[in-house]
């Protein structure tokens, strides 16, 4: 028999408004029936709590339900909480303490942090501190089979939760809150956390705590921001929900994933400790690759010191990913590169037209420094291939076209994203889907959909051979590539009847075109694209 869910109320900022929550929790439960317990993050008192308090500390009026609360986030707050460790304030109002865990009776657990980030040791008493949140990880992780908490707890904001996801409005979610408390979320994997102080209500879609097909499906954690009490922009403080705890739940219907769900906000990407290595190659690139000529160029300085015949070798070791194995066709300061064929330069990215096209507006977006893959793509770099996409989209769009991106990270050295528009009136994006599918069933190929909010680096780790498929409307296909693989499936599948009906041309090998026409081709491509053209603009 499954556990009866417990109904609770979570709570932002009260600043004091005591009978203005009790009276709406009040009013809830006359309307909804009884919750088992309300949980208040924020300012629970404010400046001119002390009246309004003295009622309930000598039991005059109680609160209406159990109610939990955490500690002061100023000094004028900090002598309302007379025990760190928690006590009963008053009938059913209890502090939580200054960070812990709460287990109930119904083996709920609530992890909480009180107070505001500081960058002190020891922290003031409304504060906690770097020592603060490792501690109460190692408390918590070190528990046999610790799989997460149920709540947690905080009054900031985590740093950077916006990531991946709905807008926060007015918030900026890159500047807003605090990185250790998005630490605390990504090592604990709470199903809900809450937390408040920036008068504003914000529902973040769920978010997952594995890598996607990397790892064993975990639960998914839900990041909830409420207002303060009696706000009169009407904006949500209190919020409602059931949760059965998850000791007692199937592990089946623990782990399922919503369909909205996103990646995770806080997980570090891999490429991210390799990002002033990566900046370094790309901000060197004219000068490292025409090094491949022994006549040209200069020797790069040394990332070492001077002082020994080991320093340079030592200083050159984290380059070698970035290093092509010889001379590369897509480097655009290598000689090697046709630069008739170029279309628009960006900052970190270029845009040229394939060699032997599928079509005559079959474009490449390609790094202007040396990288392998995507995955291993500085933040920079994918935020300017990701203004490509966009401005080839809306191009592609107004020609009454829809484009198909995929790279082939298998049996090549530079990457290369593949962007081939194919008319509206030839056939629907779910079309062109099915019919990669089809294909790959055919050829005994394991075509997996990631999921709509997914990011390519979680599924794929640095090295790791693949082929990717992405849509204009985001939906985007994988395959983890483990042995032989068909160069031309891509083109392959484009090509077919289903899709542009020009079998012939699968190979680009057969579709090679004059000098002299590649560049008309690409005079043509780049004048009508001018108008899309953000890197013109800059």
């Amino acid at each position: 028999m499954a556990a009866a869910p417990l109904r609770v109320l979570a709570c932002g900022d009260v600043e004091g408004k005591l009978e203005a929550l009790f009276g709406r929790v009040r009013a809830i439960q006359s309307k909804s029936g009884p919750f088992d317990m309300l949980l208040c993050v924020g300012n629970f008192f404010g400046s001119t709590s002390e009246a309004e308090w003295a009622e309930y500390c000598t039991g005059t009026k109680k609160a209406p339900i159990p109610t939990y609360v955490l500690g002061a986030n100023d000094q004028e707050t900090v002598s309302y909480f007379p025990d760190v460790s928690g006590c009963e304030l008053a009938e059913n109002i209890t502090y939580l303490g200054r960070r812990g865990l709460y287990s109930g009776s119904s083996g709920l657990q609530i992890a909480y942090l009180s107070g505001t980030e500081s960058q002190c040791e020891p922290a003031p008493a409304y504060s906690f501190s770097a020592k603060d949140v490792a501690e109460l990880k190692t408390s918590l992780l070190s528990t046999p089979n610790f799989k997460g908490v149920d709540i947690l707890l905080t009054s900031p904001w985590p740093r950077d939760v916006g990531t991946f996801a709905n807008s926060a409005g007015e918030i900026d979610t890159k500047k807003c809150g605090s990185k250790l408390v998005s630490d605390l979320a990504a090592s604990l994997k709470p199903r809900y956390h809450f937390a408040a102080l920036e008068k504003a209500y914000y529902e973040r879609l769920p978010y997952r705590n594995h890598t996607v097909l990397q790892e064993t499906p975990q639960h998914v954690s839900r990041f909830i921001a409420l207002a303060d009490v009696g706000n009169t922009s009407k904006k949500k403080y209190l919020y409602a929900f059931s949760i059965v705890p998850m000791s007692l739940m199937d592990p089946a219907e623990l782990v399922k994933q919503p369909q909205d769900t996103t990646e995770n906000p806080y997980r570090k990407s891999q490429k991210e400790a390799q990002k002033s290595k990566a900046f370094l190659c790309e901000e060197s690139a004219c000068q490292f690759f025409f090094d491949l000529s022994k006549h040209q160029g200069k020797k790069r300085p040394s990332d070492g010191k001077e002082g020994g015949n080991s320093q340079p070798k030592q200083a050159k070791k984290p380059r070698k990913y970035a290093d092509p194995s010889g001379p590369c066709w897509f480097c655009l300061a290598s000689p090697e590169v046709e630069k008739h064929l170029v279309v628009s330069i960006g900052t970190h990215c270029y845009l040229a037209l394939a060699k032997g096209g599928l079509l005559p507006d079959h474009v490449l977006i390609l790094p202007i420094g040396h990288y392998q893959s995507v995955v291993d793509l500085s933040s920079e770099v994918v935020e300017e291939v990701t203004k490509y996409k966009s401005a080839l989209k809306e191009f592609f769009r107004s020609k009454g076209k829809r484009y198909v991106l995929f790279e082939r990270n298998y049996k090549s050295q530079h990457l290369q994203l593949q962007v081939i528009p194919v008319p509206l009136d030839r056939c629907t994006a779910e079309d062109i889907k099915e019919s990669f599918i089809a294909q790959a069933q055919k050829q005994k190929i394991e075509l997996l959909e990631i999921p709509e909010h997914s990011d390519i680096t979680q599924v794929a780790r640095s090295g790791t051979p693949y082929f990717y498929v992405e849509l204009d409307t985001g939906e985007k296909l994988f395959h983890r590539i483990r042995g032989p693989f068909p160069l031309h499936f891509g083109r392959a599948v484009l090509a077919s009847e289903a899709v542009l009906a020009v079998p012939h041309r699968a190979d680009w090998r057969r579709c090679e075109a004059e000098r002299a026409e590649e560049a008309a081709h690409a005079r043509a491509f780049r004048r009508d694209f001018q108008p899309f053209d953000f890197a013109l603009r800059a």
